[in-house]
């Protein structure tokens, strides 16, 4: 993202301190977008998409504690817009829950991350950005938008869920 155009928008300047942000959240929320959506040209897209509101709002975004936890409840949120929108679309067409491919993980991890995309989303989302993205349970809980306890509850079910799913 070096230079002077921002993600998609021609000649605006991007502030130095933004193009920093960018260059080193990008890889951790572009992992949890592939595990939110199980596609990587999707995963791409939606990260370009929330590091572009993020640059919109960047005199705000930029202020905050935790900009990367900004994007990635921006990420997290459009993620499961988008997947039920084309969970629905799947049932409409073939009549069935069919799962899109996962792409972009090695093969050993595939059937983790399409286990952890089956459980209720609260937990998916509580489980990739603690143990994937390694994040503390405080900025998990300030990404989702909910209580460090909460965030507890839905770790230890989501756990216990994936155990019990992998054996």
């Amino acid at each position: 993202m070096s230079g002077r155009a921002g993600p998609g928008k021609g000649d605006r300047t991007v502030p130095p301190d933004f193009d920093v942000f960018y260059r080193t959240e990008y890889g951790a929320v572009l992992g949890l977008a592939i595990a939110m959506t199980g596609d990587r040209a999707a995963a791409e897209e939606l990260v370009q998409d929330a590091f572009e509101a993020a640059l919109r709002k960047w005199p705000l975004v930029g202020q905050m504690d935790k900009p990367g936890a900004w994007v990635r409840r921006v990420v997290s949120n459009r993620s499961v817009s988008a997947y039920r929108r084309l969970r629905t679309r799947t049932k409409y067409l073939t009549g069935a829950n069919t799962e899109e491919a996962i792409t972009g993980f090695p093969e050993e991890a595939v059937e983790v991350v399409v286990t952890i995309r089956q459980l209720p989303r609260r937990q998916a989302q509580a489980l990739w950005l603690r143990y994937f993205d390694d994040l503390p349970v405080s900025e998990v809980a300030s990404i989702m938008g909910c209580g460090q306890e909460t965030v507890k509850t839905h770790l230890t079910r989501g756990l216990a869920r994936l155990k019990e799913a992998l054996g």
